[in-house]
């Protein structure tokens, strides 16, 4: 090598260079890789399990190895620059007699000792060997001293400790001793991935040895670092690959066209991977800067550039991808079904290079086109990526339910949200509810397995749920959850078969399934519900015409008394289960609303034959109330109607005028409230037992109607107060037993039930005869009637009062009129002025404060009408009302602080034929006779205060007691 240098200077210069390339460069930090890559390839030419021990101490690194010695070739190898030893052996790791260069990163004087050759070199006696050729002395200056190390090998003295076969001796340089310490700290077992012939590495730090191991097992590797074992599952490709691939490699590689190609991942205590995290590379086969991003190892004998570390182009690098993308497919098909897989999965996405980008892509090629995910239904074969389906928000529960159903269901581990990504770049379609919807559609399927189904489904979204099949308890299946029942032991479903409703099977009427059901819409069958249903409604209302058309309707009967029997509705509540068609007594069929209960009170107050008669076999057997409901009768029936039109009950026409007659006369048409009125009213027999059950109907039926402000009397009472009801008397002809203001005109009514007798609202006063129209006519014939005699009290007011009521109402005139409680009169005067009363002839009909009222109403004459007249006697004197004896007192009991006016005082006052009389009124002056009743009169007249006459003619009377009358005032 001296000579070479000599003869060539160059030579000199090109081994420098090319050694501090591979030390600064492809080898930098790769010294303990190469140690124990070099004891795996001489465990493997001696066939023998490779262990190598790495020694620490004083500064000195020792490396020694089992296997083959060191031999001629060797030495040759490793002071010749890539001219590897080992190009023969199709085996060893080593393929390019360069890596020992790794050495010099940390050391000046490395040896070599073997149980057959020994050899060791010197930066030092190179250099000095080098300084001694002057040729060489210019590039050794431009150097300053530094020199190929590994070119000249010297002898060594000594030998590899017992047991081994070689020892690297490595005297590390000052600066390097903390960055080997760390190393080999750091040293992992997964470098004897890449070495399977190197079972064992010893490391040896201050004293402590840690113990790294490799045992295999089929198609696993098991780990030890210090007794700490990772189990590693393998799958390992060999092979030669053709010639032709090589054209464009150097000769050597040419001749190393065997392969084998290895992935591993860690598996756990199941056999399930571990995928690798934080950054992968690959080894080629030991440790390179080609970046990977799947999360195993791979260990390929990828042609590499000429830095050693990255992956050189070509068609041996493309084979050796779709080897390896081969073995990865393997690699997932052998480790267990588990969703963890899914991590193995190349990322979608930005690849971390080239090599990378292209083994990804190569490995999704294979998984998609394989069978290995797990079916859902363990009986199904493995299932390829694009036969797949992954159920959108998956539970064990939901994908246990659709196995089956759903083809090519994974399991749910398998179809999470999270893989979403991964799942989509293998091709495997997601299916929503929707889908799962219309898989399920016009499956056949027990309601228990209905019942797992809607469970599992619990909390999924509502919308797409919506079109949910429903197995029926009948067999049908309902296209949807909605208006289903959901029958529990209180309403067995078989109890309701005969409605024909869509009754959920039983089996998913319980538990989970019942809950998600209710969410989508179906009702628990409670007996309110399923009166709710339509179909009910629907068969009620059509029951008759199937039994007019003999069909067999009974079960429906039944089914629907035993379902109002549990709702227990008030009667009339749902007006349309009248319809329901029962069996009268005749042996046919009619509606429930015209059939009365055999034995009822109502059966014993109507006329025969009135209404049909429930049979009274069948009603033996039914629930009374439940009968009640239906509207079998037992008592009167109620309608309801928010108008009086609708109300199908007698003589409601005749209610309706009597009502509008109450209203004001410019009232506009009435807003008419909730109306409540009771049939069959005109179908009594015997009142005396139906007034009670009248009394005892709801407060709706007895009630009166309040319109706009005016309260009106209800259906109810006005049919009973004007028909014959009590004795063949009507209520309203009739009074109180003790209403004084009417004795004399009406007879009592006889003894009654409060609540009987407030129903009929039998007349107490004038007022309560008054209230409605026919009352005050039947009342202005009584007035007439000389049979009859009236209160005085009531008689003063009571043509007042009927004019009042009868205002506007067209009425004939009675043929006698009252003028006396116990007198009447064919002909007869209205008093409308009280001076005239001494020269009227005919009996005077009390007027009560408003005489032409009663004149029209009476159609009698005014007294004003049938007397003209005029004072004809002369008075004694004209005085003041003030000078008058007792004005004093007459004007405070008047509230006037003065009296007014004058007064011409006769002494015998007469008028127009000689008649003489008390008073007469003139303009300004009032005529008197002087006694105080007249004079009373005539101030009371002229002040508008007639009541207080009395009172007035008292203070005219006594005008020396005014103090004392003063007095008396002031007491009241």
């Amino acid at each position: 090598m001296l000579a070479a240098w000599t003869d060539s200077p160059a030579r000199f210069r090109e081994d420098a260079n090319a050694e501090e390339d591979l030390v600064r460069g492809g080898y930098r930090d790769r010294l303990l890789v190469e140690l124990a890559q070099n004891a795996a390839d001489a465990a493997s030419r001696a066939g023998t399990p490779g262990h190598l021990r790495l020694d620490l101490t004083g500064g000195v690194l020792r490396a020694a190895n089992t296997g083959a010695p060191l031999d001629d070739d060797g030495v040759q190898a490793l002071a010749t620059l890539r001219a590897s030893a080992k190009r023969d052996t199709g085996n060893s790791v080593g393929r390019f007699g360069v890596g020992f260069a790794a050495v010099l990163a940390v050391t000046d004087e490395p040896a070599v000792l073997s149980t057959e050759q020994s050899v060791r070199f010197s930066a030092a006696e190179t250099r000095a060997a080098a300084a001694a050729v002057p040729a060489l002395g210019p590039e050794l200056a431009r150097r300053r001293g530094a020199v190929p190390v590994l070119r000249l090998p010297f002898e060594a003295d000594g030998r590899p400790p017992d047991g081994f076969a070689t020892q690297v001796v490595l005297p590390l340089r000052p600066d390097a001793v903390a960055a080997v310490r760390a190393s080999l700290q750091s040293l992992e077992p997964e470098l004897l991935l890449a070495l399977p012939a190197l079972c064992r590495v010893d490391v040896v730090l201050d004293g402590r040895v840690r113990t790294l191991t490799r045992s295999d097992d089929g198609p696993q590797a098991r780990l030890a670092d210090d007794g700490t074992t990772t189990t590693w599952q393998l799958v390992r490709r060999t092979g030669e690959l053709p010639a032709e691939l090589f054209a464009d490699r150097p000769v050597e590689e040419r001749e190393r066209r065997r392969y084998a190609v290895t992935w591993a991942v860690p598996v756990d205590g199941d056999g399930a991977p571990v995928p690798l995290t934080g950054r992968q590379v690959l080894h080629a086969p030991t440790p390179s800067d080609e970046p990977l991003s799947l999360p195993a190892r791979l260990i390929a004998p990828f042609p590499l550039g000429p830095d050693r570390r990255h992956v050189a182009p070509g068609p041996v690098t493309d084979a050796l991808v779709e080897v390896a993308a081969d073995g990865y497919a393997d690699l997932l098909a052998a480790l267990p079904a588990d969703p963890v897989l899914l991590r193995l999965v190349p990322a979608v996405g930005l690849a971390a290079a080239e090599l990378d980008a292209a083994v990804c892509r190569a490995v999704l090629d294979r998984l998609t086109a394989r069978a290995w995910l797990p079916a859902a239904d363990p009986e199904e074969p493995p299932l390829r990526p694009r036969q797949a389906v992954a159920l959108d928000d998956p539970t064990d529960d939901r994908v246990t339910a659709l196995a089956g159903v759903l083809p090519g269901l994974l399991p749910a581990g398998w179809s999470r949200r999270a893989d979403a990504r991964v799942l989509a770049a293998l091709g495997v379609r997601r299916a929503g509810w929707a889908d799962v919807v219309e898989a399920v559609r016009g499956v056949r399927r027990p309601g228990e397995w209905w019942a797992r189904l809607y469970g599992a489904l619990d909390g999924a979204d509502r919308d797409e749920l919506a079109a949910l099949p429903v197995p029926l308890a009948d067999g049908r299946t309902a296209q949807t959850p909605v208006g289903v029942l959901l029958a529990d032991g209180s309403l067995p479903a078989a109890r309701l078969a005969p409605l024909g409703l869509r009754i959920a099977d039983p089996a998913v009427a319980a538990g989970p399934a019942r809950r998600v059901l209710e969410r989508l819409g179906a009702r628990p069958a409670t007996a309110t519900a399923v009166l709710a249903d339509p179909d009910v409604r629907a068969a009620v209302e059509s029951s008759l015409d199937r039994a007019d058309d003999d069909e067999d309707v009974e079960p429906l009967a039944v089914a629907v008394l035993a379902l109002v029997a549990a709702a227990a509705p008030a009667p009339g509540e749902l007006p349309w289960l009248a319809e329901l068609a029962l069996p009268d007594d005749d042996g046919g069929w009619a509606p429930a609303g015209e059939l009365v209960r055999p034995g009822s009170p109502l059966a014993d107050v109507l006329a025969p034959g009135a209404l049909g008669a429930l049979d009274p076999e069948f009603a033996r057997d039914q629930d009374v109330d439940a009968l009640r409901a239906v509207g079998v009768l037992d008592t009167f029936a109620l309608l309801t109607a928010e108008d009086p039109d609708d109300l199908d009950v007698d003589r409601v026409e005749e209610w309706v005028d009597a009502v509008l007659d109450r209203l004001p006369a410019d009232a506009p048409p009435p807003e008419w409230p909730a109306l409540t009125a009771v049939r069959d009213l005109e179908l009594v027999r015997d009142w005396d037992r139906a007034l009670p059950l009248l009394a005892a109907l709801p407060p709706a039926a007895r009630a009166d109607l309040d319109l706009g402000g005016t309260v009106v009397t209800g259906y109810l009472r006005w049919w009973l107060r004007t028909s014959p009801v009590l004795a063949g008397m009507r209520p309203d002809r009739l009074r109180t037993p003790g209403a004084v203001e009417l004795q004399g005109l009406y007879e009592p009514v006889g003894d009654l039930p409060a609540a009987v007798r407030d129903l009929l609202g039998v007349p107490a006063t004038v007022a309560d005869v008054l209230a409605d129209v026919d009352g005050a006519i039947d009342l202005l014939d009584r007035l007439g009637d000389a049979s009859r005699t009236v209160a005085p009290a009531v008689l003063r007011t009571v043509y007042a009062q009927l004019a009042e009521a009868l205002d506007g109402v067209d009425v004939d005139p009675p043929a006698r009129v009252r003028t006396a409680p116990d007198r009447v009169s064919a002909e007869a005067v209205v008093l409308d002025a009280p001076w005239l009363q001494p020269l009227v002839s005919l009996a005077v009909v009390p007027a009560g404060g408003r005489p032409v009222a009663v004149a029209d109403l009476l159609d009698v004459p005014l007294a004003s009408e049938q007397v003209a007249a005029r004072v004809t006697s002369r008075p004694a004197r004209t005085v003041r009302w003030a000078e008058v004896p007792g004005a004093g007192l007459a004007a405070a009991r008047l509230g006037l602080a003065e009296l007014t006016g004058s007064v011409a005082v006769h002494p015998a006052l007469t008028v127009t034929g000689g008649v003489e009389v008390a008073w007469w009124p003139g303009g300004d002056v009032d005529a008197v006779d002087g006694t105080p009743a007249a004079l009373g009169r005539a101030l009371a007249w002229r002040a508008g205060a007639w009541p207080m006459r009395q009172a007035l003619a008292e203070a005219f009377a006594h005008p020396d007691r005014a103090t004392e009358l003063a007095a008396e005032d002031a007491v009241g």
